[in-house]
């Protein structure tokens, strides 16, 4: 195929049909999945694959759906690789009711969302959207997310199991196909059975535009500050009454304005980000997420947020403050430099399929980054993603189309060099 051009599959079909099905997770639930809506999606996904030759397809107790693309190769050693994708979407937007909208052929103007004329994809404040002129460009309708964070991933692995097992005559071996509910949430590998995948290693399909590739992550902790005061009557509070409120709101206060935040940091600066509060008289915790691409730099987060604390605590006599800490994943590159194969043929297959090669680190995590600790080396490669979270959300056609393609290229790629 020329580097120029766009394999056909069923991809885009596909996508368009997997966002109309709401498959939203829920931090706060104990459940697993967290939401029983993801198990609709997966169920369709696990007989999906089943009627395209996946025969083994199967979905477990936990939500996660399996699968095998059988080898093709007549060598014998050829290692079995995996391709993933998560099925939920970000409980920060609304999933429900996703209206997909195809703006063909688009031509480079600003994009209205017509459910929300306020929701404007503006070129000038988008730049990706600058390369994709003469593109099919996918939005959702302006009151939700689009989905394409990630199911546009699901439906790339679909749409190049699907042209795999129609085109017996690429050699490959083994390939192992996963889809996980709750990546969003941070429990997308909490049950995944990394034996039972049985695959030497991974690819997520779950990073941003065409040509992307990520083989580092942050590493992340969780920390929750929790103040405490004491409550009495407010008629009679007098000399009594210790809000936690308020001391809570003081400790927020001293955070650092111009560093160490979201807001105010990029490339490979780490941050701390208070992001959910659980407040009253009594009782106030603050919970933060802590991120650095040095796995030591977390420690020495939690230590800034200890004193800090302590210190606020110090102006408020009675008041105490307590910790908790909570490791959530760690930079998969720590892992991937032992495997340098694995990142060099994702590289080799994005540059096969004649697209310039766009090496980042992502400044969040992936299912990759814990499959990685849990034996299974996962670099993420790009699914088309853009405005992840928000009602802003787009993808581009062609650029899922290239993301099938570096599939395939994979597939011959770990064949080959067998």
């Amino acid at each position: 195929m020329p580097a120029t051009a766009t394999m056909k599959t069923s991809v885009v079909e596909r996508f368009l049909r997997y966002v109309t099905y709401d498959t939203q997770s829920d931090e706060t639930s104990t459940t697993y999945p967290t939401t029983a809506k993801q198990l609709v999606l997966l169920d369709e996904l696990a007989e999906e694959l089943r009627v395209i030759g996946l025969k083994d397809a199967v979905r477990d107790e936990h939500g996660y759906v399996m699968a095998t693309i059988p080898a093709t190769s007549k060598k014998k050693n050829v290692p079995v690789i995996g391709f993933v994708a998560h099925v939920d979407t970000s409980p920060e937007a609304s999933g429900a009711g996703v209206k997909p909208i195809v703006h063909a052929s688009w031509q480079g103007g600003d994009i209205v969302l017509p459910d929300d004329p306020s929701a404007v994809l503006r070129v000038s404040e988008i730049p990706e959207l600058r390369e994709q002129i003469g593109c099919d460009i996918i939005t959702a309708s302006g009151t939700t997310l689009l989905g394409a964070d990630n199911k546009a991933g699901v439906a790339e692995i679909v749409a190049a199991a699907e042209y795999l097992i129609a085109h017996p005559e690429i050699p490959h071996g083994a390939i192992r196909v996963g889809f996980t509910p709750d990546e969003e949430v941070g429990r997308g590998t909490e049950r995944f059975d990394v034996k039972k995948f049985g695959a030497f290693c991974a690819y997520t399909m779950d990073g941003a535009g065409r040509g992307f590739f990520e083989v580092e992550t942050f590493s992340a902790d969780s920390m929750r500050v929790t103040f405490q005061g004491f409550n009495t009557h407010p008629g009679q509070a007098h000399g009594k009454m210790i809000n936690s409120i308020k001391i809570a709101a003081d400790f927020i206060q001293r955070l650092p304005r111009e560093r160490l935040s979201p807001e105010t940091t990029r490339e490979r600066e780490g941050f701390v980000h208070p992001y959910i509060v659980n407040a009253s008289v009594e009782r106030t915790s603050v919970k933060f997420i802590i991120r650095d691409f040095e796995t030591r730099g977390l420690a020495e987060k939690e230590t800034f947020l200890e004193k800090l604390a302590r210190e606020t605590v110090a102006a408020w006599p009675g008041a105490t403050v307590s910790f908790q800490v909570e490791e959530s994943y760690r930079n998969m590159k720590e892992v991937l430099d032992r495997f340098p194969q694995v990142a060099d043929y994702g590289r080799e297959a994005i540059r096969r399929t004649g697209l310039e090669l766009r090496e980042t680190a992502i400044r969040g995590g992936t299912d990759g980054s814990r499959l990685s600790f849990m034996g299974l080396p996962t670099p993420n490669i790009f699914a088309g993603e853009n405005n992840f979270h928000s009602r802003l959300e787009w993808v581009s056609a062609q650029d899922m189309e290239k993301a099938v393609e570096v599939i395939v290229n994979l597939a011959r790629i770990w064949e080959e060099k067998a």
